[in-house]
């Protein structure tokens, strides 16, 4: 029965390395994808504890500010 669903007819060794690169690209794609998201995040960070109080309350005013900080407060939560 195993060996049934391992070898496919013999197509299995085709299907596995599809499915294998297939899984293996997307860890290495979700890996790149969140380094760069908290290199980002750190970056915006330390621009934004860098403003003035005035600067910060201008910023979150703005609907693009206003959406990236609150994703910030709610993953320090």
């Amino acid at each position: 029965m195993m060996q049934e669903i391992l070898l496919m007819e013999g197509y299995g060794s085709y299907v596995w390395s599809a499915f294998s690169f297939t899984l293996i690209s997307f860890v290495i794609l979700y890996a790149i994808v969140k380094f760069q998201y908290v290199k980002e995040k750190k970056r915006f960070n330390a621009k934004f504890q860098k403003l003035t109080y005035n600067e910060k309350e201008l910023a979150k005013g703005q609907p693009t500010y206003r959406e990236v900080l609150s994703n910030i407060a709610s993953s320090k939560i």
